[in-house]
């Protein structure tokens, strides 16, 4: 009898913890984007209905339970990006689930030297950095370098008219991967009226990953920076620098905040 209390309460402490954890990952998730209040909802909803449930409300509590199942079915169409993207986390590269350790910014000297240099010459760019998402899916659509990176490199791939120009440059681990690489669009419609082509891929690949894409535009030779679904535009160079750091010190911090793994 005994055994069987203790491996039952093991088994509870285990249930527990796993739920805990998952949790946790899934606001560090969430943390800062529009789905914060939506969860803060859920979770109001939640407590007024265990608390409808503990005092015998009837009509309270089917009324709830009924705001729950709009409020779920409305989460999920309001703020599929966010979903899409947490759901892309479980199928990264980096070590095993939640367990991988965000890297710095490759080479980032090498790569904003590159930027500025474009700029200045009213070349068109876009260059994804990969963070623990892996971008293979996408950098299979481009020509394979596997390259080291350096800002002569990427200045002569976009350098017109060069073959590779058209299309995505793909950074990952110190390697330039692969160039003229094709990239998913944003689905926000109203974007498509104020930005170009590259200025929407960038978005869209960002809304569906963790990689930061940076764009310079060959109209205006203004930098911008695409990440978490958000774009920053007509960044300098210094501010260009600052975002990536940013980017990195965010990366570091959502790791050390995970708990290490066993063993």
């Amino acid at each position: 009898m005994l055994k069987f209390l203790a491996d039952s309460l093991i088994i509870d402490i285990l249930d527990i913890l796993i739920v805990a954890f998952l949790l946790y990952r899934l606001l560090l998730l969430v943390r800062g984007t529009r789905a914060t209040q939506m969860f803060v909802g859920l979770g109001l909803l939640a407590v007024l209905s265990w608390i409808a449930e503990r005092l015998g409300m009837i009509v309270v509590r089917q009324i709830l339970y009924s705001l729950q199942t709009v409020w779920v079915v409305a989460f999920i169409i309001i703020f599929q990006p966010e979903l899409r993207t947490a759901l892309t986390y479980l199928g990264r590269r980096r070590g095993i689930l939640f367990f991988a350790t965000p890297e710095e910014i490759p080479a980032q000297q090498e790569i904003v030297h590159a930027v500025e240099r474009l700029s200045r010459r009213g070349l068109g760019a876009l260059i994804v950095l990969e963070r623990e998402i892996s971008l293979g899916r996408w950098a299979k659509t481009g020509t394979l370098l596997n390259a080291d990176i350096s800002s002569e490199l990427i200045e002569s791939i976009f350098t017109v008219p060069g073959p590779l120009h058209d299309g995505a440059v793909v950074i990952s681990q110190d390697k330039i991967v692969a160039a003229s690489c094709i990239l998913p669009n944003t689905e926000r419609s109203e974007l498509g009226y104020v930005l170009g082509t590259r200025h929407r891929a960038a978005i869209g690949l960002s809304e569906v990953s963790d990689a930061a894409v940076i764009v310079v535009s060959e109209e205006t030779r203004a930098i911008s920076l695409a990440h978490a679904g958000e774009i920053r535009r007509g960044l300098s160079v210094e501010e260009l620098t600052a975002e990536l750091n940013r980017i990195a010190l965010k990366g570091r911090e959502r790791a050390e905040a995970a708990p290490a793994p066993a063993g």
